[in-house]
């Protein structure tokens, strides 16, 4: 029986896709992983299906089963929620620019069967010098606590428990939100939850890779902002 059902979405962002998956297959524990690919470039599709068996995932490419322009996270999250309750397994999440460690999942997994009500699981970040980046950058002090946050945690890397899932419908997601992360996280609290960020389990992450033009929230904060209400982009 698996411990959890581990899932990644993927748009474009090959480079650091590779090293997503090659990490994850390297990963202790029994776990299923599946990838969705929502409408990524004809070089990352290619790249997905030659993978497949090579790192044993099962591939899921959304334009199979939707008409909707990427992103569709709400339909990724749907319908790996369906797959994790079905067989009464947490839900992972891992993003396509971070790289775990081996021991990730089977320290994430412990954590969430050792901890009071846990909801949400989340590993921290750190950039390739080993700093906590972003989205964990508050964290200014490294250790290896285990905090019970009331800080929304991200979906870089972050676990969410069996029976939160069964709690809480993924079709009651909000359909003028692209990101849920934040949302999820307070629904959670919301319900009696503890959300837990791992500080000790630390994941590299390289951010926004598969959506470069989010690096004007840093470069040009002005045109970011302009881009994200006129463009409806980045909505959360």
């Amino acid at each position: 029986m698996s411990e959890a059902i581990i899932i990644t979405p993927v748009k474009d962002s090959l480079t650091t896709t590779k090293r997503t998956i090659e990490a994850i297959s390297k990963a202790r524990g029994n776990f299923e992983y599946y990838i969705f690919n929502d409408f990524s470039n004809a070089d990352t599709k290619m790249y997905l299906e030659q993978a497949k068996k090579k790192y044993n995932f099962q591939l899921i490419h959304l334009e199979d089963i939707t008409n909707t322009p990427s992103p569709n996270y709400k339909l990724v999250l749907q319908t790996a929620q369906k797959i994790a309750v079905e067989k009464n397994c947490p839900l992972g999440i891992i993003e396509s620019d971070v790289v775990i460690k081996n021991d990730t999942l089977s320290r994430l997994i412990n954590l969430l069967n050792t901890k009071e009500k846990p909801g949400l699981v989340g590993a921290i970040t750190v950039d390739e010098s080993d700093n906590y980046n972003f989205p964990y950058n508050f964290e200014k002090i490294k250790n290896a606590d285990v905090l019970n946050t009331s800080h929304s945690l991200s979906f870089c890397c972050t676990l969410i428990s069996a029976q939160f899932l069964k709690e809480f419908n993924f079709t009651l997601l909000s359909d003028n939100k692209d990101w849920f992360d934040v949302f999820i996280s307070r629904q959670s609290k919301k319900l009696g939850y503890n959300n837990y960020l791992a500080k000790g389990i630390e994941v590299l992450h390289l951010p926004h890779s598969s959506r470069p033009w989010k690096n004007l929230k840093y470069k040009n904060p002005v045109l970011y902002y302009l881009k994200k209400i006129f463009l409806k982009r980045d909505r959360i």
